[in-house]
C-alpha cells in the first residue's frame, strides 16, 4: 500500500519519522519487575515457551524469526536486524512491531531483558 508521495523507506542523517523502518532506534526495556521473583531456568521457559507458540498468533514466521534474534542480540546488532528485515518498531523497546504488510507483532518483556527479580543461580 502507498500513497502518491511514498517511497522505499531508507535510513536517513535525520530519522524524519517513524512511519518508516529504520527511523526508531532500538532499545533494551527499561527495568522491570515479575510478579514474583523467578530463576534463569524460569525465565529461559518462559522464553522458549513463547517463540514456540508466537506464531500462531498471526503474522510471518520470517519476522517472528527475525524478532528473537533481535530480542536475543546486543541493541546495535538487534536494530540492524529489524533494519534488515523490515520490521516497523513502534515501541522501541521492540515491544510493539509491525511489518510492512501491517502485521501486528507484541513481545513481552520478558524475551526483551531480565527482570529486576531474577533469582541469581549460586
Amino acid at each position: 500500500m502507498g500513497c502518491v508521495g511514498s517511497t522505499p523507506a531508507t535510513k536517513d542523517a535525520g530519522g524524519s519519522s517513524d512511519v518508516n523502518h529504520g527511523t526508531k532506534r532500538v532499545r533494551k526495556p527499561k527495568a522491570w519487575k515479575h510478579p514474583q521473583p523467578i530463576t534463569m531456568a524460569q525465565l529461559r521457559q518462559m522464553r522458549e515457551e513463547f517463540w514456540d507458540t508466537a506464531p500462531h498468533y498471526g503474522g510471518q514466521k520470517e519476522i517472528w524469526d527475525a524478532l528473537r534474534v533481535a530480542s536475543e542480540s546486543e541493541v546495535s546488532h538487534a536494530q540492524a536486524v529489524v533494519e534488515s528485515a523490515g520490521i516497523i518498531v513502534s515501541n522501541a523497546d521492540l515491544t510493539l512491531c509491525y511489518d510492512e504488510r501491517g502485521a501486528k507483532y507484541e513481545l513481552p518483556k520478558y524475551v526483551l531483558s531480565e527482570p529486576t527479580n531474577l533469582i541469581r543461580d549460586s
